[in-house]
């Protein structure tokens, strides 16, 4: 069996448990092979449920968690997007291939050294609407706003400097404690649902 083909497997298994559903994310993650953002490929690396190493002792989420979070942004062309905890750059392409060239997404990663291996990551495919930089403990990025905000490490609590760089009808998925929240902002009101319980690194 192909590279291809185990990539295409992983899509149609997230297809087959209903995980994965909407065709900009299903064409993204046809397109960005998991393989190519770890350091070591495993043999089960294109398991659904099953995390990888991508060095600096952090791991790349299982693939189910990865399409259920991008799932509930609702990502929509010409989307602004954040992208905090983007690690090996994996989410941060998959962002950028299903907001379209219009759009853009902004990665951030505190580990220098990944910060450097998700943009080489990211050349591996031309992406030129996407961008990955250093983070601060403070998260976010200074007097700008976005569409979709994506969290990919635990927070004790919603961190309030995010919910402030969220736009008016904008989103943002984030792991609290022990589960995922959807985040919604209305009206000038602040939803909070939780929708689903995984564990992941703190942020």
């Amino acid at each position: 069996m192909t590279e291809e083909m185990n990539n295409d497997l992983l899509v149609n298994n997230l297809i087959s448990e209903d995980i994965l559903k909407s065709e900009n994310l299903i064409n993204a993650f046809r397109k960005i092979d998991r393989k190519d953002f770890v350091l070591l490929v495993e043999d089960d690396a294109y398991a659904i449920d099953k995390n990888l190493k991508i060095g600096y002792g952090q791991t790349l989420s299982e693939a189910l968690v990865i399409a259920f979070m991008l799932e509930l942004l609702d990502l929509q062309e010409t989307n602004k997007v954040l992208d905090i905890g983007s690690g090996s750059g994996y989410t941060t392409a998959l962002i950028s291939q299903a907001i379209g060239k219009i759009g853009y997404v902004f990665g951030l990663e505190i580990i220098p050294s990944l910060v450097n291996f998700g943009k080489e990551n990211l050349k591996k495919y031309e992406i030129y609407n996407a961008f990955i930089s250093k983070s601060s403990y403070d998260l976010g990025v200074k007097r700008k706003k976005f569409d979709r905000i994506l969290v990919s490490a635990r927070a004790s609590k919603l961190p309030m400097n995010l919910l402030e760089q969220l736009e008016e009808n904008g989103k943002m998925v984030i792991p609290i404690k022990k589960s995922i929240y959807l985040i919604e902002k209305k009206d000038g009101k602040v939803f909070e649902k939780r929708m689903a319980d995984f564990d992941f690194e703190t942020l």
